[in-house]
């Protein structure tokens, strides 16, 4: 057992003191085994259900789910301390000087009077801290372990910066009506490798329509996940209480379920 002295409140110091007795030689068997690797998908888990509690806003929920992101934060600099690499204090030390040269504006005497100044600024600061001297370099940057939908906005967003005539909404609509043709062909001859690279094709553009017209491809993508789940629980109510299979359901009664449930 080790002695640790209960509180009414902690602090980050205190965070960072437990995890160092959990992951020490009389600390947490559990703990003790866990590397980088080994606890990867907690951090991502954690990142998610920060984000889910967000999207529903409960300021209790969103306290908790906070210091559980915290914890793994701490715990891998907990781990890179061990090996003598970093500590928690040179973490916060990056990142504070980050945003210091991230905002001229602010700490020192560049003029950025709108929003739009300030991106610009920090994206050009980004990419000579980075030493990124071409665009297809700011778009190989963009984190590969990113959902894909927002991976390619992310590099949509970048890649648009050139003003290309091919990224632009017409180009893209126009294309997608093209593939959609090139799609079915594909599957009517059964040529499977050339309907996925078709469909990554026409997702690349709707991905792109998203970005040009200020939508979120990730978020529209999840709300049009969420009404199809609604709407299904509703076919398959509507027929249970016909006594009917859900094959049974009409094109034109799914589409009547997702008007109303669009319109509710």
């Amino acid at each position: 057992m080790i002695p640790y002295e209960r509180k009414s409140r902690y602090t980050i110091d205190d965070l960072v003191e437990i995890i160092a007795l959990l992951h020490s030689e009389d600390g947490c068997p559990w703990d003790k085994e866990q590397t980088h690797k080994s606890i990867r998908s907690e951090l991502i888990e954690e990142t998610y259900e920060v984000i889910e509690v967000i999207d529903q806003y409960d300021p209790a929920m969103l306290r908790k789910e906070l210091g559980d992101l915290l914890l793994q934060v701490v715990f891998h600099a907990q781990i890179e301390q061990e090996q003598q690499h970093f500590t928690l204090d040179d973490v916060c030390t990056k990142i504070c000087e980050k945003m210091i040269v991230r905002h001229p504006h602010v700490f020192s005497t560049v003029q950025a009077d709108t929003t739009e100044e300030v991106l610009q600024n920090w994206d050009t600061i980004k990419e000579e801290t980075k030493h990124q001297t071409t665009r297809t370099q700011t778009l190989e940057a963009v984190a590969k372990t990113l959902p894909a939908l927002m991976r390619l906005q992310k590099v949509y967003k970048r890649a648009s910066k050139e003003d290309l005539a091919f990224l632009q909404t017409d180009q893209m609509l126009t294309h997608i009506e093209e593939s959609v043709h090139a799609i079915r062909l594909a599957l009517r001859l059964d040529n499977t490798e050339q309907a996925e690279q078709v469909l990554g094709s026409i997702l690349l553009c709707c991905t792109g329509i998203a970005q040009q017209n200020g939508m979120q491809a990730e978020q529209t993508l999840t709300d049009a996940i969420t009404r199809f789940i609604r709407c299904f629980g509703a076919a398959e109510s509507l027929c249970q209480k016909s006594n009917q299979p859900m094959q049974a359901l009409t094109e034109n009664e799914w589409n009547a379920l997702m008007e109303h449930l669009d319109d509710a």
